[in-house]
């Protein structure tokens, strides 16, 4: 009884929203599938924002070592959501926002709009120096 639901990009940043299959895109032509994606892009995560993206399409900004921290508490203020990787422990709130655990399910679409979304650094991540992971 429940809807299905896919994550398109696995490691990619492809815009489904644009890739067309019959003349709609990949996301319009399943309308009872709900889509969800993380992206770096700006653009997408502004239509996302905007409603400007299919209505069962979600999208979480993820943010890199490179994105300045008022660009992620921009997206934040105007409803939108980051994944942020800690390296140990989330913490309560970042970026003037709540810090939501992004480690208990991976179904982003379910959670609220405008906040962090705190995932713990795993593997080689967790041996990261560049900035993309924080310390709490």
């Amino acid at each position: 009884g429940l809807p299905p639901c896919i994550r398109l990009n696995g490691t990619s940043d492809l815009p489904w929203e644009n890739i067309k299959l019959d003349g709609k895109s990949t996301i319009d032509a399943f309308p009872a599938i709900q889509f969800y994606d993380y992206t770096k892009s700006p653009a997408r995560i502004d239509k996302f924002i905007n409603g400007k993206m299919p209505a069962n399409y979600h999208l979480t900004f993820s943010r890199s070592e490179d994105t300045p921290n008022d660009y992620v508490e921009n997206i934040i203020e105007r409803g939108g959501n980051v994944a942020v990787v800690y390296a140990n422990a989330l913490p309560a709130q970042d970026f003037n926002a709540e810090v939501i655990s992004g480690d208990e399910t991976d179904l982003r679409f379910l959670d609220k709009r405008g906040v962090v979304v705190g995932l713990t650094a795993k593997g080689d991540a967790a041996k990261d120096t560049s900035g993309f992971v924080l310390v709490a």
